[in-house]
């Protein structure tokens, strides 16, 4: 085997010409292997042949390369196709469907897993794995590519913001938790870390030592911030606590970086509720997320649409359930029987909010929870086994109640096993 099988010649040494001639009236693939800057690519006509393998700078070449396409694409059959890996690719894949190129995805996995099928060498190099895409397509391994609505992307951008701005709340939680560990170390455990009214009150007044010299002041905004519902034991507490605390007492420096650690804690937390807001408005004026959100939450109905799309995008249940990575998978051989496991193949973002959704059904529904403790007595007490399994029913679930389907959980489980038959 020739190790220059895969060289890659430079963009501007490729001739076009010669290229056009060869794949006239051909159906061909431009295969990409996509990276931050240095992109490479296969074009491989219809019976497997290499025509040619190239590598160009992004951005600055990618112009000068879809031009090129555009014109081939005019004399040939030409279909592009590449992973989804990141968003290193959308600039390209944009201006190929601009220049009007028939577009296809191929799995990451598929890929890596063929590494070794077609050369019987198992290394995988960027001039490889152009090549391993063109055959995987022309094998049928692919799907179209669907670009997202204006909406999905709207929401994808928006639950973004979501994700960093509840980073900077816990970050912003453990900061402020640090500090008065060592200045007010009482409170962190009369208050919970993460209280509103405890960044409240060191916002207002800093340290222990302001707050001892301002009970009242202090303990009416406790009430304030927590709209009431703080009890007075903890108030008389938190106030108690001022006074005798063992920790090191404030510089004028470090009572300012408390209060500003506080501040910018509850100036997170304001910017977090106006864009749940805005997530939760765009849940309301979309029927099917609406529906959704009756069984699983505004918020998670929205993550799960701008993770894999709305059910209806998907011809079943079970191709929906695929497409979240909770469907199972079993490696036994022989007598060897290992256990079934969901292939988390899809976003991980969307399983985190299921399965918190899925904790909060079986909280709230005697059904449900009576089916889970029967699941987690009969799998010798694994209680994340019986978890994933109501993950899976609800999930299923949804993609009949987004087709305008009522929700009923006596129609996921055996009544008459659980006893629960009306």
């Amino acid at each position: 085997m020739s190790k220059r099988r895969y060289s890659a010649t430079k963009f501007n040494a490729v001739n076009w010409a010669a290229i056009e001639e060869q794949v006239t009236r051909q159906r061909c693939v431009f295969a990409i292997d996509v990276a931050k800057e240095d992109f490479v690519a296969t074009m491989m006509s219809a019976d497997r042949t290499a025509v040619v393998t190239l590598k160009w700078t992004h951005p600055q070449q990618t112009r000068a390369l879809v031009e090129q396409l555009s014109g081939l694409a005019q004399t040939a059959v030409l279909e592009a196709v590449m992973e989804p890996s990141g968003t290193y690719g959308d600039a390209l894949r944009w201006q190929l469907s601009q220049a009007g190129i028939a577009l296809y995805r191929i799995g990451p996995k598929r890929v890596h897993d063929a590494a070794e099928v077609y050369d019987g060498v198992p290394s995988l190099h960027d001039a490889k794995a152009a090549h391993i895409i063109a055959r995987l397509h022309l094998e049928g391994a692919s799907q179209p590519w669907r670009e997202p609505s204006a909406q999905r992307r709207e929401l994808k951008a928006q639950l973004s913001l979501l994700e960093l701005y509840k980073g900077r709340e816990r970050a912003g939680v453990s900061r402020l938790e640090a500090q008065l560990s060592r200045h007010w170390p009482e409170i962190v455990q009369v208050l919970e870390p993460s209280s509103v009214a405890l960044a409240r009150l060191i916002g207002a007044f800093g340290d222990a030592a302001t707050v001892a010299v301002k009970p009242d002041a202090a303990a009416a905004l406790l009430r304030r911030a927590s709209h009431t519902a703080l009890a007075e034991e903890k108030i008389a507490a938190v106030l108690a606590s001022a006074e005798q605390t063992v920790g090191l007492p404030c510089l004028a420096a470090e009572r300012a970086l408390l209060q500003r650690l506080a501040e910018d804690l509850s100036e997170t937390r304001q910017a977090l509720h106006s864009l749940e807001r805005q997530v939760h408005q765009q849940v309301v004026d979309n029927p099917t997320l609406q529906r959704m959100a009756t069984v699983v939450g505004k918020t998670t109905s929205a993550v799960l649409a701008a993770a894999q799309g709305v059910p209806q995008d998907y011809p079943s249940a079970a191709s929906y359930l695929k497409s979240l990575g909770l469907n199972l998978k079993e490696r036994s051989s022989g007598k060897h029987k290992g256990q079934l496991k969901i292939t988390k193949r899809g976003p991980g973002i969307a399983r985190h909010y299921l399965h918190f959704a899925a904790m909060r059904w079986v909280y709230r529904d005697p059904i449900v929870q009576k089916w889970y403790q029967a699941k987690v007595q009969r799998d010798g007490g694994l209680t994340g086994k019986a978890m994933i399994a109501v993950v899976r029913k609800l999930t299923k679930a949804l993609w009949h109640v987004a087709r305008g389907e009522p929700f009923d959980p006596r129609k996921l489980f055996n009544l008459k096993q659980l006893e629960l038959a009306a």
